[in-house]
């Protein structure tokens, strides 16, 4: 069985970074797309960043030159580099792992919140 386990989320005043990463654990035969999504209270879950298995990556428009995502093989790990955090960011962040166009495992959250 996989599991995602999260880590990087915590308390950032605005302009400051954070690097959250997503273990995967388990024996995952391909991967189709990772990526994160994110949740803030009172508003709808929306996909933030994804790279394919070509390493193409997509980020919503409200990140682009802020984030990005990136993986690394190795240790089954995929990031998220936030740079320039701004309060809007604040939210619940969830890794995910496609594994097929119809099945995708995810993460437990980790909380990230940007001060004013």
């Amino acid at each position: 069985q996989v599991q995602l386990v999260e880590s990087g989320g915590g308390l950032v005043q605005a302009g400051g970074s954070l690097r959250l990463s997503c273990a995967a654990s388990g024996r995952i035969f391909s991967t189709n797309a990772m990526g994160w999504y994110r949740q803030a209270p009172g508003k709808q879950r929306e996909l933030v960043a994804r790279i394919t298995s070509r390493s193409i990556t997509t980020y919503v428009d409200s990140v682009k030159g802020r984030f990005t995502i990136s993986g690394d093989d190795a240790k089954n790990t995929v990031y998220l580099q936030m740079n320039n955090l701004k309060p809007e960011d604040t939210a619940v962040y969830y890794c995910y792992v496609a594994v097929s166009p119809s099945l995708a495992y995810w993460g437990q959250g980790t909380h990230v919140t940007v001060s004013s």
